[in-house]
């Protein structure tokens, strides 16, 4: 259902359901959940990724099948956990590199967005297939569009055409694209430039990033507040020094 191998500082997260393209069902989304607020403080990067030939289907055939059957609050309630995957990802201190394969649709396009890092093979298709199925992307837009903006959500949400991987390069839902012989190094090197930087200055650079642009004061008293911290020292005399910082790590990948 999903592999968790921790690797020192990294996290391994791999979605396991290679027979369904690994869609969603309630199960897979508690354990990526469980796995997202869970963490150990120690992980500073996460890899997410997927078995087999797709990295994520969106949602489970047999799990929406069912779906149908409930009444509105259990609907809701089953519609709630999924949006609380999502934010747990966007929450997460640890940067979350997303490893991409194959085909993204549907709810599997909103771990995409809520990666911080997305990584994607040349070839690889992607689609808010939702209105496919006379469904919306309720749980995933606040990340999509946040991601791309309302400009290209709308055309997408509303044709749920399938596009390749330099369309999503462009318009920003991810950020890399190589062969898909080269993906597994390419992570890797996204993973240990996040491990080269003092862990909670990228944490607050997360967090930094997915709010509003501070006024001025809020800005000067976080950098203030920041600088006179201890991993900013060490950063500092480290690169005076011209010798690694004690928070730098390399990752191999086993």
């Amino acid at each position: 259902m999903l592999n968790v191998e921790s690797q020192g500082p990294v996290l391994k997260l791999t979605l396991n359901r290679p027979d369904v393209r690994n869609a969603f069902n309630g199960e897979l989304i508690s354990a990526l959940t469980q796995a997202f607020r869970g963490m150990d403080e120690s992980i500073r990067a996460v890899v997410l990724r997927g078995e087999g030939k797709a990295f994520c289907a969106g949602g489970d055939l047999n799990w929406m099948r069912e779906a149908a059957t409930y009444t509105k609050e259990q609907n809701r309630d089953d519609a709630l956990r999924l949006a609380e995957l999502f934010e747990a990802m966007v929450s997460c201190p640890a940067v979350i590199v997303a490893q991409i394969h194959g085909a993204a649709f549907g709810g599997g396009t909103g771990l995409v967005a809520c990666s911080d890092v997305a990584v994607a093979a040349q070839g690889t298709k992607f689609s808010f297939s939702e209105v496919r199925l006379g469904l919306v992307p309720a749980t995933i837009s606040p990340h999509v569009i946040t991601k791309i903006g309302s400009g290209h959500a709308r055309a997408l949400f509303t044709t749920g055409e399938v596009f390749d991987a330099e369309k999503a390069l462009r318009i920003g839902l991810i950020h890399d694209a190589c062969d898909e012989s080269q993906l597994g190094e390419m992570v890797r090197a996204k993973v240990n430039d996040v491990l080269r930087n003092g862990p909670r200055s990228v944490a607050r650079s997360k967090q930094l990033a997915l709010e509003a642009t501070l006024e001025k004061q809020a800005a000067a008293h976080l950098l203030a507040e920041v600088r006179a911290g201890e991993e900013a020292r060490a950063g500092i005399a480290a690169f005076l020094d011209k010798q690694p910082a004690p928070y730098v790590t390399q990752w191999e990948d086993q």
